[in-house]
């Protein structure tokens, strides 16, 4: 194949990647930048292409360009954030690794790809700032509680079944102490709504209560927002305090911290040990005294047996343990937590839906709640805002989603003869065993056929004992 043949293949495959790529001669000369790129940069690709890199973005100083050092130096950056202004001075951030292309000893071109990251940065930045802000000003965190920010204390936790009871108990009796707590609770069954509960049911309680989702901020950035940053420590940083440092004295909610880098895993580990922060590009340590409640919607065990969860950190992470069961666990509570979202959402949409008939109770109970207490609020959310002058809410208003789901062929016949939590569990438990010998000892097949996901019935095959390959 021709040299210009591989060319063409080169400029078309460039133009397919959705990353920004920039190619520079050993004279710093652009000689490939997609449109992506272009895009991102917001400037021409005439802009770049035939001229030297310090000449289409000026902005950069020889020290902070990636180019420069891949170019000059031989010196590889990996995912480095920058923030730099184009050739017609509109702020852009971005991820960038830049490498040189050597061959036979010497450098004879340089490769960025780079990733927009602008839009992020900037929510990043004014998330922090009006969390500064707001801690910084009393009046301003009370007006904004008028404004309607909720908080969840446990007169917010409503269920009467007995393992939930216990779960609740033994939250109150964390919120008494300063260890941190770790939270295990599939999604939609109220993960945070404990977390507050323990926060304003504690001493900390007129401290200040921030949370993360840790599977919402690129790592780029999460480190940053957590730990603070310092003017210099990458192009277009300033110096910041990050969460830990506005949360002090108070709390810090540290949701889905299994989706958090590994690397950045072991920082926190240090943090909790030393009882010290250091701002990204910092030398200076820091003294904080933040309550860590973390969160994680699979399995702990199986989060770590996967490499998602550092044990270390789980260890040190997990004085406290609180395990939220899933809704499917606790149909007894259907009925009480039905009357809540009854009233709640008939105050909203202005209906008069103050009765439920047994019907109804027993197609809500013939669910398996794959979003669990969230899931069971929006169907009655829909029910109370679809009904016209009802006063009554019956099964034929339900719309109950899956139909394969809500007409399980599952025939309960309850005798009283023990307690309604053991009797459930059992069942439970044999509905499991059913589907385990149904696929011949197969998981996946059995939780596909159960509706729920593998890790779930993982966790509960040893919950009840049960073998399967």
């Amino acid at each position: 194949m021709k040299a210009e043949h591989y060319k063409k293949i080169l400029d078309e495959l460039i133009e397919l990647i959705d990353e920004g790529i920039y190619i520079v001669d050993k004279d710093g000369v652009g000689i490939n930048y997609n449109k992506a790129m272009a895009g991102m940069e917001k400037v021409n690709v005439s802009d770049v292409l035939g001229k030297k890199f310090h000449e289409a973005f000026p902005d950069f100083s020889m020290g902070e360009s990636t180019m420069f050092n891949a170019l000059k130096k031989n010196a590889p950056t990996i995912k480095k954030q920058q923030t730099y202004k184009n050739l017609y001075g509109k702020e852009i951030t971005t991820v960038n690794s830049t490498v040189p292309i050597i061959v036979d000893g010497e450098t004879v071109a340089a490769l960025e790809v780079a990733k927009d990251i602008t839009s992020i940065r900037q929510m990043s930045d004014t998330l922090l700032e009006l969390q500064e802000g707001a801690l910084e000003h009393a009046e301003a965190q009370q007006e904004s509680q008028v404004k309607g920010i909720k908080r969840y204390t446990f007169e917010d936790i409503y269920g009467q079944n007995p393992q939930f009871t216990e779960v609740v108990e033994r939250a109150r009796r964390a919120a008494d102490n300063d260890a941190s707590v770790f939270i295990y609770g599939e999604t939609g069954t109220g993960k945070e709504l404990f977390a507050q509960s323990i926060h304003y049911g504690g001493k900390r309680a007129d401290k200040p209560f921030l949370a993360q989702n840790c599977a919402a901020i690129p790592e780029t950035l999460l480190e940053g927002i957590l730990f603070g940053t310092t003017k210099g420590s990458f192009t277009g940083a300033v110096d910041r305090a990050g969460l830990f440092e506005q949360a002090n004295g108070g709390t810090l909610l540290l949701d889905e911290i299994s989706a958090m880098p590994y690397d950045l895993q072991s920082k926190l580990l240090r943090v909790l040990q030393e009882g010290y922060i250091r701002r990204v590009g910092g030398t200076k340590d820091r003294p904080v005294n933040v309550r860590i409640i973390s969160t994680v919607n699979e399995p702990p065990e199986e989060l770590i047996e996967q490499g998602k969860l550092r044990k270390d950190l789980y260890y040190r992470l997990n004085v406290i343990n609180i395990s939220i069961p899933a809704l499917r666990e606790r149909l007894d509570d259907i009925p009480v937590l039905t009357d809540i979202f009854l009233e709640k959402h008939n105050k909203r949409f202005g209906k008069e839906l103050w009765m439920v008939t047994d019907g109804a109770i027993k197609k809500l109970q013939h669910y398996d709640y794959p979003g669990n207490v969230r899931e069971l609020e929006n169907i009655i959310e829909q029910a109370v805002s679809m009904a016209d002058k009802e006063h009554v809410l019956s099964e034929k208003i339900l719309n109950m989603p899956g139909a394969a789901r809500k007409a399980r062929s599952l025939q309960i016949s309850y005798d009283n003869t023990q307690p309604l939590d053991e009797y459930l569990a059992a069942e439970e438990a044999r509905i499991i065993r059913d589907a385990i010998m149904a696929a011949d000892g197969n998981i996946s097949r059995a939780a596909d056929s159960l509706k729920i996901k593998r890790q779930t019935l993982q966790h509960k095959l040893k919950k009840y004992h049960i073998s399967g390959q």
